[in-house]
């Protein structure tokens, strides 16, 4: 697909190309768009596929109802998330709405991976475990910042 709203890149992968994109939070045709990091690596975007075909997003949704401090971690990534959001630009009509799920069930882990990359490790635990599941894809290696 081609970028629409496209701000810069927010992370790379080790091979130079964009991994992650930040989107404006309204599109050019003023429509709302809450995704805010959008995953752009086909390898890690394949990989997040597989993973979600594999019943992933419903054992971390199964997780944040019997982890507390998961949960509020998560809780923490859903506020860091609109923070950034926000820094971009306000969007009344989905002002309290992150992506991918956030704060209390996981929809979507190409979001929750693309925010983990785009943040860092230790902003957003479930993107954070969502990547480690992938490093054990034979493009793992793929998911190493430049």
């Amino acid at each position: 697909r081609t970028p629409r709203g496209l701000i810069r890149v927010a992370w790379r992968c080790s091979c130079g190309k964009p991994g992650v994109v930040v989107t404006t939070p309204r599109l050019p045709d003023g429509t709302p768009f809450p995704t805010t990091y959008y995953l752009t690596c086909p390898l890690a975007v394949a990989g997040c596929s597989t993973l979600e075909a594999r019943g992933v997003m419903a054992e971390m949704t199964a997780r944040l109802g019997e982890d507390a401090e998961l949960a509020a971690r998560y809780a923490a990534a859903h506020e860091a998330y609109l923070a950034d959001r926000r820094a971009l630009g306000e969007v009344p009509e989905i002002d309290r709405v992150s992506a991918g799920g956030m704060p209390t069930r996981v929809k979507c882990l190409h979001v929750l991976v693309a925010h983990a990359l785009a943040a860092g490790p230790g902003v957003n635990p479930l993107g954070d475990e969502a990547i480690e599941l992938l490093r054990e894809f034979p493009f793992g290696r793929c998911l190493e910042a430049t």
